[in-house]
Formats: C-alpha cells, structure tokens, sequence
C-alpha cells in the first residue's frame, strides 16, 4: 500500500510529459536569447578593456577631408563633424560609460543593501528611522534625484557616480529589508538561535546569504538603468568632460546634426539600448534561476 500510493497516476505523468514538450521550445529560445544577449555585453566589457584591439582609428584623429561621411567601408558608421571615426569613438566611450554604470551599481547596491539589512534585521526604532528617510528619498523621481545631485556636485567621473548612486540605494535598501524580514524567524534561523548561536553568526552564516538572490538580479538589471541614466545626464552635460566623449555627450554632440547626419546620434543610441536590453535579458534569465519555484517547476 505505501508503494502504491508513491506512484503518481499515469493521466498526470502524461499531462506533465505534453507541459514539458511545449515549453521546450520556449526554454530554447530563451536561453539562445540569453546567450547572444551575453555575447553582447561581453563585446562592450571587451570594448571598454581593451578599445584598442577593436577600434579601426583612434577617437581623437580628426580629418578634415573626411568630415560628416556617411557609413561605408572606410567607416563603418560614419564620421563626425570633426572627421573622427563614430565607431572609434563609440567604441572608446564605452570605457567611461560602463564604468559609470557598474561603479554606480556597486556603491548604490552596497549602500542600500547595509541599510536595508540593518533595518531589518535589528528592526524596532532602527527600522522606522531608515525606512522612513529611505521612504523620503524615494518620493524623488530618481533621474530628478540624479540630477539635483550631479547639478549640486558639478561635472566629473566620481560624481556622476555618485548621483546615480544615491539615486539607485533605496530601491536596493527596500528589496534588501523584505528579504531579511522573511528570513530571520524562519525555523532553521529559530533552530540555530537555540542552541547558542550568536546573532552576528546567524546574521552571516544564514540570514545574509539567503537574501542576495533577489539583490543579484536587481543589481543586473540596475546596471543598465545606471547607464541609462549616466548617459542622460552627460547629455545634459553634468557627466565626464574629456576628449574622447562618453555614449551621452556624444548623443548631445549629434543633436545639431540630426537631420544632415543622422548617423551621429543614432550609432552610440543604438549601443546603449543594446547593452540595455542585454542586461535586462541576462537578469531576467537570472532571476528564473535564482528562483526556487520556478526551479522547482
């Protein structure tokens, strides 16, 4: 009898069998999405490591014979108005950019999630004073936010790092308190507690690493919105002022020559939504994994 009763009935074993056949395909095409989609951010990482492996020109040779050309074979995507290479320069740029949107992912993402685990873990006053300042900042949109920052702060790397930072710690602060509120008075953490365990062994040995899952895939997904909002304001031209311009300044740089030379402004717009939707793709990929249920499942 308790043999029989293990074995599962043969209508459901079938029912199972069809689920798993017309999800196969969208299993396939989700991790090929996901794979290209990684290709692609590994091409731009390469491009803001090594820039000069890929790019066909430097970003700083300006030819005034070959001012505004159109793409062709010399240049793939075209020229500038100072005769650069908007390959080279888009390709140099990534370095800057980049750079901006996984420091700000790193400052903003520890910051928030030190808040967010210290008030919920230690709770009672300590709680409703963080939350409730976490709770004021977020009533500021947070590319406003950003700005105010950066316009406070003026222009510079650091800054801009800084303010989309800032910007980005109390979504991380929240997501990281919710996690910690449902973990620690799980019964193994209860179990723990009982037999003399302190609570700073408890807080790292069990209740940290069970709450990163949810704080990785937002930190994926953080990192193009980060960059999104770094190009926007060295758009508005708060970001990096350097010779060789970042994704942002060379948008704003091409906005006078939209309508004679469209390729200014669309190339590097197309590298930010690429690595954009790449990111999204590979946290949301991640996120299925990371996910108990649809592990499970």
């Amino acid at each position: 009898m308790r043999e029989a009763a293990t074995v599962k009935p043969l209508w459901r074993t079938r029912s199972t069998a069809k689920a798993n056949r017309r999800a196969a395909p969208r299993i396939a095409w989700s991790r090929a999405l996901a794979f290209t989609a990684g290709l692609v951010v590994l091409f731009l990482i390469l491009c803001a490591v090594a820039p000069q492996w890929i790019a066909p020109y430097s970003p700083t040779d300006m030819q005034a014979d070959r001012i505004l050309l159109a793409p062709g074979a010399a240049h793939w995507l075209g020229t500038d108005y100072f005769g650069r290479d908007i390959y080279s320069v888009i390709v140099f740029g990534a370095r800057e950019s980049l750079f901006i949107g996984f420091a700000s992912v790193v400052v903003g993402g520890l910051s928030g999630a030190l808040i967010g685990a210290l008030a919920g873990y230690v709770g009672k006053w300590t709680d409703t004073v963080l939350m409730r300042a976490v709770d004021i900042v977020m009533t500021i949109p947070g590319v406003l936010l950003a700005l105010a920052v950066a316009a406070a702060l003026g222009p510079g790397l650091w800054n801009i790092i800084l303010a989309v930072a800032i910007a980005s710690a109390p979504n991380y602060a929240r997501i990281m308190r919710g996690q910690i509120l449902s973990i620690k008075n799980r019964p193994f953490i209860m179990a723990s507690r009982s037999i003399g365990a302190t609570e700073l062994s408890l807080f790292v040995r069990h209740v940290l690493p069970n709450s990163l899952s949810p704080l990785l895939v937002m930190a994926c997904i953080g990192v193009g919105t980060a960059i999104l909002t770094g190009s926007g304001l060295s758009f508005l031209g708060l970001g990096v002022l350097k010779e060789v311009p970042d994704w942002g300044a060379l948008l704003s740089q091409g906005r006078g020559y939209l309508t004679v030379a469209w390729w200014i402004c669309t190339f590097p717009g197309l590298a930010i939504t690429l690595f954009v939707l790449s990111v999204n793709i590979i946290g949301d990929e991640l996120r299925d994994k990371l996910d108990p249920k649809k592990r499970r499942a």
